[in-house]
C-alpha cells in the first residue's frame, strides 16, 4: 500500500531532521567508505583466484576437503576485496561530524513532532 502526499512529506522530514542530528548513525549506515586498500584488494582477489582454482582441483581429483578449502579460500579473499577500507580522513570527517551533532539542539525536532501531533489532534476535533 503506498504512503498518502502527508505521510511521504512527514517521512522526508523525518529522514533530513535524521541526518541533522544523529551523524553517528548516518555515518554507519551510509554509503561512504574509505579510500581502498590496493594490497588487500590484489590479496584478495589472488586468494579467491586460488580458491576457485582449489576448489576445480578438488572436484577433479574428487576431494571434497579440497573442494571445500578452496571454497573457503574463495570467500575469504572475496571478503577482503568488497570489505571497506578506514583511513584517517574518514575517521577524521566521522569525528568532526559527531562533534558538529552534539553542539545541535535535539529537543526542536521533538519539540516540532509534538506540535504536529497537537495539529492533528485539533483537526480531528478531539
Amino acid at each position: 500500500m503506498p504512503l498518502s502526499e502527508h505521510e511521504q512529506r512527514l517521512l522526508e522530514e523525518m529522514e533530513r531532521n535524521l541526518y541533522q542530528n544523529d551523524a553517528d548513525f548516518v555515518a554507519t549506515v551510509s554509503g561512504r567508505r574509505g579510500k581502498p586498500n590496493y594490497r588487500l584488494v590484489v590479496i584478495g582477489a589472488l586468494l579467491a583466484v586460488a580458491g576457485v582454482a582449489a576448489l576445480i582441483a578438488g572436484v577433479i581429483v574428487r576431494q571434497p576437503i579440497v573442494g571445500v578449502v578452496g571454497f573457503a579460500l574463495m570467500l575469504a579473499g572475496v571478503l577482503m576485496v568488497i570489505t571497506p577500507g578506514r583511513s584517517a580522513d574518514s575517521t577524521a570527517s566521522t569525528a568532526s561530524s559527531t562533534s558538529r551533532a552534539a553542539r545541535a539542539p535535539r529537543s526542536s525536532w521533538m519539540s516540532t513532532m509534538s506540535e504536529r501531533w497537537e495539529r492533528r489532534q485539533d483537526e480531528r476535533g478531539e
